[in-house]
């Protein structure tokens, strides 16, 4: 992964926003040279947020079956046909 600084953010904003669309490698933005940002392509990112709501959604599933929520295959068709209409 490329690091650069909170400076050559400023300065060369374009070249790096070609970089990413080009390479579709992130970029870590340090300041103070601690890391501050990581700057990713608008794909990279779209299909970050899709995993995210994909894992979310698997840990929910699993805090219900621990909690004992669950329903049976019958019940469970029924309640989504009324979302598949």
């Amino acid at each position: 992964m490329r690091t650069e600084l909170v400076t050559t953010l400023k300065r060369q904003a374009t070249e790096l926003l070609s970089d990413l669309e080009r390479d579709k490698e992130p970029i870590l933005i340090t300041q103070h040279g601690l890391p501050s940002a990581y700057l990713v392509d608008v794909e990279t990112f779209d299909a970050l947020q899709r995993r995210m709501t994909l894992l979310e959604g698997i840990a929910r599933g699993e805090m219900a079956i621990e909690d004992g929520r669950t329903v049976t295959h019958s019940e469970a068709k029924k309640r989504m046909s009324r979302w598949l209409k």
